[in-house]
């Protein structure tokens, strides 16, 4: 299931939006069409019954429909904004030791 992170809140419309992230004091805007694929995304049980209403909203193909729910979806994860996808791996740091 997907969902936005504690901590975060979103002001969503079809005309667009926005997303605060309280950690970080920044907003991330979006178009209408990713307002639309969020406010989808928190209204559905899975990403796929999101990308099929999205695909039925704006009159385009399923696949292509997905792919734009899972770019959004994508893209707020990799912000830290959201939680239950895929988000691209971020590389962790490791401390600097002295030498032994």
């Amino acid at each position: 299931m997907w969902r936005l992170r504690e901590g975060t809140h979103p002001v969503l419309t079809d005309e667009g939006g926005a997303i605060l992230n309280e950690q970080t004091g920044r907003w991330a805007y979006l178009t209408p069409t990713a307002s639309a694929a969020v406010m989808l995304l928190l209204a559905s049980t899975s990403q796929e019954e999101a990308s099929s209403q999205y695909a039925e909203r704006y009159g385009i193909g399923a696949g292509r429909a997905a792919d734009d729910v899972r770019t959004v979806a994508e893209a707020l994860a990799a912000q830290g904004l959201a939680l239950g996808c895929r988000a691209p791996a971020r590389p962790r740091r490791r401390r600097w030791r002295w030498p032994s």
